[in-house]
């Protein structure tokens, strides 16, 4: 018999097409109402043991009373956290895999780091904020930033001065120290800020442009000197820190932590994580951690959070066309 007789026409495959699509899109939404109903994967694209990954598992904590299945807290660091992105930015956008974004998310694309951009994402909600702080070992020869930097500028560039990754904010805020003082560093990358630090603890290194939060511990216990804060004012918890500016460096630069899902992740699901995230980071266990690690709370929803993302991409694309961050 004819083989042909058995094949559906061109006119009949036109027409199934659009039901199909509209079957499919049932299910998906069906499925988007049942959310959750298995365990969600939250990525930390950097080590354990730093900030982003304290945000995280403080997160995970107080979702137990939000969120009905157990949220999993998975670390994949590499490549200033491009590896964890791009492993989002891959996955089926159905809620079970979100992420922990941080400023990254805009300054590796200007870089040439990354083939995403943050259009590739959807915003849930910014969680955290912190500035870029230098720190030193507690026995180091500076008391001061200005003894530091006068130091590295006689040096001339042999200093090393750690980071989360080569391309990650810190190592940008170092880039852009040099870029308003004139010296310059020997930038060192690590996998996360967590390692970064463990490495000036043990004397691999001189110094570290992290945030507060990921220093906070050794501080306290007299092991590690902050010398100046990246921000506007000073930092709680570092109240004896000066900040850039009053010591006449106009410069102001840090990181957000914040969850997103994949691009085109449904509607229902991106509402049900807003909400949650919300309740979640009004916690008191949730807002205790980040007091304890000198974490600054910095909630914002979905909205708020993707108008920052925006003008922070415009203002890194700017910054990165300023300075060389090569090394």
């Amino acid at each position: 018999m004819n083989k042909a007789f058995f094949q559906p026409s061109r006119r009949a495959i036109v027409a199934w097409l659009p039901a199909a699509a509209l079957a499919a899109s049932g299910v998906a939404h069906a499925q988007a109402r049942d959310f959750p109903n298995k365990p969600i994967e939250l990525i930390v694209p950097f080590q354990p043991g730093g900030g982003t990954d304290a945000v995280a598992r403080a997160y995970a904590d107080a979702a137990r009373r939000h969120i009905a299945q157990t949220v999993l807290v998975v670390n994949k660091p590499g490549a200033s956290g491009a590896i964890g992105w791009q492993d989002l930015i891959a996955s089926r956008p159905d809620g079970y895999r979100i992420a922990v974004v941080t400023v990254e998310l805009v300054t590796l694309p200007p870089l040439n780091m990354a083939k995403f951009t943050a259009d590739d994402v959807t915003p849930i909600a910014r969680l955290n904020a912190d500035p870029s702080a230098i720190t030193v070992r507690a026995d180091a020869p500076w008391n001061s930033i200005e003894e530091f930097l006068a130091a590295a500028k006689a040096q001339g560039g042999k200093l090393s001065m750690g980071n989360a990754g080569n391309g990650s904010i810190w190592h940008l805020a170092a880039a852009a120290l040099e870029d308003k003082t004139g010296v310059k560093f020997n930038h060192t990358p690590f996998q996360g800020g967590g390692p970064a630090v463990l490495a000036l603890m043990g004397g691999h290194i001189d110094a570290v442009a992290v945030s507060p939060a990921e220093v906070t511990t050794f501080v306290q216990a007299g092991k590690l000197r902050t010398l100046a804060v990246m921000a506007d004012q000073r930092v709680k918890g570092f109240e004896k820190v000066p900040t850039l500016k009053e010591r006449g460096i106009d410069l102001s630069i840090g990181t957000w932590r914040g969850l997103a899902a994949p691009r085109n992740t449904p509607p229902e699901v991106i509402a049900y994580l807003k909400t949650a995230s919300e309740q979640i980071a009004n916690e008191p266990s949730f807002r205790e951690v980040l007091d304890k690690q000198n974490l600054g709370f910095a909630y914002a929803d979905d909205q708020t959070f993707k108008a920052a993302i925006a003008k922070d991409s415009a203002f890194f694309r700017n910054l990165v066309s300023k300075v060389d961050i090569r090394n």
